[in-house]
């Protein structure tokens, strides 16, 4: 059996001034960097994790670094493939923003946005490459937010319809035999800071 952990990312500057990231490149605020502290320091007192692995923007290379410091495990590799919804031109705005500057219906233009499907599929791909790759292993895995609930409903439609995932929180997947089970979803009893 192969164990997967999902970290989603510390918290950011857009993430509380409600900016949408996407791709941009953009760094863990002090709270965030305190958050993947909490993380770490809850992951020290559970399992033993064998590897970590992170998006390769900064926010989830911070907090791999940090939770890495702390568990003592080797920190493998960046993958590009678990990287955030690329968000095309919406990135950096909020609703307000994107209402004056395209209307009511922005959702239904083509702004550049990456398909959930698509998003859905990169995460599938990754999850079986670890599967394949660390069989047996316990693998942790900082990405993002949107990238882990759409990967979650393509890997378990009938269990996640609807996700939310806070930043630091801890999903923890199980794959045997090639079937898929979430033991643990969004779990932040490890915070101690509000936001």
């Amino acid at each position: 059996m192969t164990t997967i952990g999902l970290i989603r990312h510390g918290i950011t500057e857009w993430n509380v001034r409600g900016l949408v990231q996407g791709v941009s490149d953009i760094p863990l605020n002090e709270i965030g960097r305190k958050q993947a502290l909490d993380v770490a320091n809850r992951l020290v007192q559970e399992e033993v994790w064998d590897i970590l692995i992170t998006s390769d923007l900064s926010r989830a290379v911070e907090t791999g670094k940090i939770i890495q410091s702390k568990l003592n495990i080797p920190m493998s590799l960046t993958d590009s493939r678990i990287r955030e919804i690329n968000c095309g031109q919406i990135e950096g705005t909020n609703e307000e923003i994107r209402v004056a500057k395209w209307g009511g219906n922005w959702r239904e233009l083509d702004l550049g946005i990456e398909k959930f499907e698509d998003v859905g599929k990169r995460g599938v791909s990754f999850l079986e490459d670890v599967v394949k790759t660390y069989s047996g292993k316990r693998v942790l895995v900082v990405s993002h937010g949107t990238f882990i609930g759409l990967t979650l409903k393509k890997i378990l439609p009938d269990k996640f319809r609807k996700t939310m995932i806070d930043n630091t929180s801890l999903t923890i997947l199980k794959n045997m035999d090639n079937t898929w089970d979430c033991e643990l979803y969004n779990c932040t009893k490890h915070l101690k800071y509000e936001i």
